[in-house]
């Protein structure tokens, strides 16, 4: 199956992101939608942002006043999107990334820039698709294991340092 995507990708003025990164998101958000079988065509978009910015999201949606590496904000529920009128591509939602939180994170596991992004745009392309590991238990284990199903297949298997946090 080709799943076919459009993913609207865009950076706040000053973010600064390494070369091949707009790539890796699209090719994680495929690999994605393809993991799932998703059915038809689907579209996303894709932020990357400060740490004040994505502070500033994470109060005004989640009412947690502090920055985190990723929000996502699904369009759909229960498997049903609505469609782009011009193309009948579903959309799934909005993805937004803080660079900085990124880098740190990146540093503090012990992998690449790179294998953080395509960590944490798989993550949000599952929750955009009603995934959820808040809870815990089964659920948060399939989601991992979706993740990293999804991230080796990309050639970016976790390390043994990798963990991730619950909040």
């Amino acid at each position: 199956m080709n799943a076919k995507a459009k993913v609207i990708i865009s950076k706040d003025e000053g973010v600064k992101l390494p070369a091949g990164v707009k790539l890796l998101v699209r090719r994680c958000c495929i690999a994605v939608l393809e993991e799932e079988q998703f059915p038809g065509n689907a579209e996303v978009s894709v932020t990357f942002t400060d740490d004040e910015r994505i502070r500033e999201l994470n109060a005004k949606h989640r009412h947690i006043d502090k920055s985190t590496d990723v929000l996502s904000f699904p369009l759909g529920e229960n498997g049903v999107y609505d469609e782009n009128p011009a193309t009948g591509a579903k959309l799934l939602g909005d993805i937004v990334i803080s660079v900085p939180h990124a880098e740190s994170q990146a540093k503090e596991y012990g992998h690449s820039l790179q294998r953080e992004i395509g960590f944490l745009t798989v993550h949000s392309m599952l929750h955009l698709l009603g995934y959820d590991h808040v809870g815990g238990g089964l659920e948060e284990v399939r989601m991992r294991e979706k993740e990293e199903r999804v991230l080796t297949e990309l050639g970016l298997k976790r390390n043994d340092s990798y963990y991730m946090e619950t909040e």
